[in-house]
């Protein structure tokens, strides 16, 4: 019996099983991320990130052609939602993908890592585990749905966004507001976004501080949604006052005036730093838990 290398790791509770493919030797069907991601009958996590060389993989080779910024990335970042949908981007599992590499003496502190939603610079920062992640730019689309939790009332989005991920953010009153939401259902978003979308809910906690829960196309209520921590930021800032800038500085942007948001989750907290320039910088940690060995057989039967 043969068997396939996987690590469990996480950011701010957003979760991940960890796929190791560095020659391009696999080809995960929907079935098996699917298995892999059953928190019953498999590892458990919210999605997979497989990590392959773009020079081993087709698609990577693809999206690199295409991509000017690509030319330092040595790896892309195959990630998969738990239902085995393809996802662009994953803010808090490029983290962890970036903590296997370095763990892994795969990579130095800071290098790029192509994705499906373009090359993203990563930078190690501050203690064992903390990444800082070049998000780019936002796009803000111009129209806002009627959106409803379940048993809840209906509200209009406070903005809708893509970071690449498709976001919708919605204000809620007060932290307990938030807290008495049921996202055990998806939300209803009326008109939908054409691919879908993650829904945000957050309450502002202070000038530059807001508490989010997010439900999570593909996966459902999850502790954390990296590319919805920006967003959520980004629609805050859009609607917030403006007090005086911050002086952080920033190894990954040149701006002088970052204003920065404190974003908590139910895993966690992260920093978003936005620039004048339009950048967003996402600041994070990410943590392995373990390493494990499945049954080629097994994942080979889903």
């Amino acid at each position: 019996m043969t068997s396939i290398r996987l690590l469990k790791g996480h950011g701010t509770g957003n979760d991940f099983v960890i796929v190791p493919d560095h020659d391009g030797a696999l080809d995960l069907s929907e079935e098996q991320v699917r298995l892999l991601c059953d928190r019953h009958r498999g590892i458990g996590g919210d999605g997979v990130l497989r990590v392959v060389r773009v020079g081993a993989d087709a698609e990577a080779r693809a999206l690199a052609a295409l991509d000017p910024g690509a030319a330092e990335a040595q790896w892309f970042m195959d990630y998969r939602n738990a239902d085995g949908s393809i996802a662009e981007m994953c803010g808090n599992g490029i983290r962890v993908f970036a903590q296997y590499l370095a763990s892994a003496g795969l990579v130095g502190g800071q290098f790029d890592v192509l994705t499906r939603g373009g090359t993203r610079a990563l930078l190690a920062a501050g203690p064992a585990g903390e990444w800082i992640v070049a998000m780019g730019q936002a796009s803000r689309l111009p129209f806002i749905p009627a959106v409803t939790a379940h048993g809840g009332a209906t509200a209009s989005a406070l903005s809708v966004l893509e970071i690449p991920n498709p976001h919708v953010v919605i204000k809620v009153v007060d932290e307990a507001a938030l807290e008495a939401l049921d996202l055990t259902v998806a939300p209803s978003v009326r008109p939908p976004l054409p691919h879908g979308q993650n829904v945000e809910f957050v309450a502002i906690t202070g000038p530059r501080a807001l508490t989010m829960r997010v439900h999570e196309r593909g996966v459902g209520e999850t502790l954390s949604c990296g590319t919805g921590i920006c967003a959520a930021a980004i629609a805050a800032s859009d609607h917030a006052p403006k007090v005086s800038p911050s002086t952080w500085p920033s190894v990954l942007s040149p701006s002088s005036d970052p204003e920065l948001w404190t974003v908590t989750v139910p895993g966690g907290v992260c920093t978003v730093e936005l620039r004048s320039d339009g950048e967003v910088l996402l600041h994070g940690p990410a943590v392995l838990v373990a390493e494990l060995t499945v049954s080629s057989e097994w994942l080979g039967a889903a």
